[in-house]
């Protein structure tokens, strides 16, 4: 479904990507995990085309994904209905007067049948039923992010990228997020530097480092084990206790959010 082949960037000189290559199956549940500043985000906005790398080449379903293939109708439709990206804040992406509009705006951008039909149905997916007539503004943090999901959903796409999909969400909708994209068939880019979280949300991990490559392409589990990957990733960090007389190191994860 993807292929990265020696993807760079930067803004204004700094970097943000060096050098990374991937390949992602359809179908894959994939973690991108990082610090604060890898390039997390900047990788999901380049695989949404948001982003034009300064570096590198990628594919999406065979094609190359080039400027000039971007503005041809056809490729750019298929694109933007088959390609969806959950920002990290959801007011960026919520514009509509109610509920049901925001749900049905896509559909009806892309001509699909029963725009509204779509709207109730994924409300009642993502838990928002009752809250169809009124405003986005008035939903809560994690309504919002429900309310963005949805929105995409209801277009159908192929691949769903998530960035950082559950900050801002109290522990039970946590939960919930994570149990509703295990059961998705779409494949699915998730981003987080939540370690306890990485394992529940996919089986592969693909890790950013502090230098912005690739550190690591593996399983999830085999990267959470390996401390010196952890430390080298700046995914967890020691310092030292007292506890009476005694004093020692401990390792601890980066887990908020």
């Amino acid at each position: 479904m993807l292929r990265v082949q020696g993807l760079g960037h930067d803004y204004g000189g700094r970097a943000a990507l060096r050098d990374v290559s991937f390949v992602i199956a359809p179908g894959e549940k994939v973690v991108l995990l990082g610090c604060n500043g890898s390039g997390k985000s900047t990788m999901l906005k380049i695989l949404d085309a948001l982003v034009q790398p300064r570096a590198g080449r990628w594919w999406y379903g065979g094609e190359e994904m080039t400027p000039a293939a971007l503005r041809r109708r056809e490729v750019a439709r298929r694109f933007r209905r088959e390609v969806a990206l959950l920002f990290q804040n959801p007011d960026a992406m919520l514009f509509n007067p109610t509920v049901a509009e925001e749900i049905a705006f896509g559909p009806r951008q892309f001509d699909l049948d029963d725009p509204e039909g779509r709207a109730a149905r994924w409300a009642g997916e993502l838990g928002l039923a009752d809250r169809l007539r009124e405003a986005p503004w008035t939903l809560s943090g994690g309504e919002k992010q429900k309310l963005c999901l949805a929105a995409l959903l209801a277009v159908e796409p192929r691949l769903l990228l998530l960035d950082e999909p559950t900050s801002g969400l109290d522990p039970r909708s946590t939960g919930w997020l994570v149990d509703f994209l295990q059961d998705l068939d779409q494949t699915v880019v998730v981003s987080t530097h939540n370690l306890s979280l990485a394992p529940e949300l996919g089986e592969r991990a693909l890790v950013l480092g502090e230098d912005h490559g690739l550190l690591y392409d593996g399983p999830v589990d085999g990267f959470v084990a390996d401390r010196e990957l952890l430390r080298a990733a700046n995914l967890v960090h020691a310092h030292r206790h007292r506890h009476g007389g005694l004093e020692h190191d401990h390792f601890h994860a980066h887990d908020w959010d």
